[in-house]
């Protein structure tokens, strides 16, 4: 089985990597026969995680929700809880434990209310499908258990790649285990199914450009943490949202492509498209492309994800084609968007570099949205946290998450 699992990793089809994926859901499905896939969300009470379980509440024929989790919202929790009412429930911030369960409406087999019950819901082989909807650095662990137990995982947590990709595609089975759900990623992966690898030129993966891609250098100075929190085109976590207005975002979806498809990074293009239809692209050889084309609506990557192999029918905008419609695109300001080529430059240095700025860039975030630092100082801490931390392999989970602890002490006390 190993040396089937080797050569699949090799292959320079994607179709065959992925359709043995199918193969090994089918021999984890459970013994009862039933057709429902089992699914467990970790984040359930975000954004991608109620929009998440929004469908399965549409699709109960195809679905049956597992476990859920949440840190401290217990009142969404136990809300989700109530309607679907799953077997393992985690609630990592226990500080309305009595609430929690006082507001339930039902008794789940188990509840856990800490960081490692996620690691061990993740590692759960009565499960069929991970999804990771956890925000920042808090999901690599639990992306990390689930590959090694050899469970398939939806990824909406692009920060594990984005820190630990070395780590996680050197786990057998990685290319089949792993679905992308972010937008931009699944729309690659949709254009690449059925495809030799070897053909591509290049991919282009797109960007709204944000609120701010009109703004001056000078105007930037004085966006204030409303501005920043006004997206355009998505509905999005706070923290999502900032990352999208200093595009720090494609910066992280650019290494997370890198390693999701095992591409160089030089062959990975970022472009502002602001009417964000189309999500990516993929230039081949011969001088054809191909993309993935949509209205802005996260619940068409969350499904693709969900029913993949197949297509479920979802209720959704579709482009009306019969319109007049423009699409635009033009090149990133990278000098007005700093945070773009700090990301492509930590993942060319490689080791402890990416989780050193993904560290700094979450400790920037925060301190922008509680005030303490000026939207135009969110780089800058960045950068001054990447140039503190000499290079250092990577060799465990155990290296990462001692750099991320340092850094993000050390980037509390920058720009003071």
């Amino acid at each position: 089985m190993q040396f089937f699992m080797n050569l699949l990793q090799k292959s320079i089809r994607p179709d065959l990597t992925r359709n043995f994926s199918i193969l090994t859901t089918i021999m984890k499905q459970k013994s009862d026969g039933s057709n429902h896939k089992r699914i467990s969300i970790l984040g359930a009470t975000g954004s991608i995680g109620t929009q998440a379980l929004e469908i399965v509440a549409g699709k109960r024929e195809s679905y049956h929700i597992v476990g859920l989790t949440g840190h401290s919202n217990w009142k969404k929790l136990s809300a989700l809880a109530n309607e679907f009412q799953p077997e393992w429930l985690i609630l990592t911030d226990e500080s309305n434990r009595s609430q929690f369960e006082d507001s339930l409406s039902y008794s789940p087999k188990q509840i856990d209310y800490s960081a490692d019950a996620l690691r061990e819901m993740s590692k759960d082989s009565e499960t069929d499908l991970i999804l990771n909807a956890l925000v920042g650095f808090a999901g690599f662990s639990s992306t990390f258990e689930a590959l090694k137990a050899g469970n398939k995982v939806a990824l909406a947590n692009k920060e594990s790649l984005v820190v630990g990709g070395e780590l996680l595609t050197s786990i057998p089975g990685f290319y089949e285990q792993l679905i992308p759900v972010d937008s931009e990623h699944s729309a690659m992966w949709q254009c690449l199914v059925g495809e030799n690898m070897g053909s591509i030129e290049k991919i282009v993966i797109t960007a709204s450009g944000g609120p701010f891609r009109e703004y001056s250098k000078d105007k930037m100075r004085s966006i204030t943490v409303e501005d920043a929190l006004n997206h355009p085109n998505w509905e999005m976590g706070n923290k999502i949202t900032i990352d999208s207005s200093t595009m720090m975002n494609k910066g992280l979806e650019i290494i997370e492509a890198h390693w999701l498809f095992n591409i160089d990074i030089e062959l990975i293009e970022p472009v502002i498209h602001p009417q964000s239809i189309i999500h990516s692209i993929i230039e081949f050889k011969d001088g054809s492309s191909k993309a993935q084309l949509g209205p802005p609506d996260m619940k068409v990557p969350i499904i693709y994800a969900l029913s993949y192999p197949n297509r479920h029918t979802l209720n959704v905008p579709r482009l009306d084609y019969q319109k007049r419609m423009s699409l635009t695109f033009e090149p990133v300001d990278f000098d007005k968007f700093p945070c773009v080529q700090i990301a492509i430059d930590a993942v060319k240095e490689g080791g402890i570099k990416p989780a050193v700025m993904n560290a700094a860039n979450e400790v920037a975030v925060e301190r922008f949205l509680n005030k303490e630092i000026r939207y135009i100082d969110i780089p800058v801490l960045i950068e001054k946290a990447i140039n503190n931390f000499n290079q250092t392999d990577i060799t465990s989970p155990d290296v990462l998450f001692e750099i991320d602890k340092e850094t993000r002490i050390f980037a509390k006390t920058l720009l003071k």
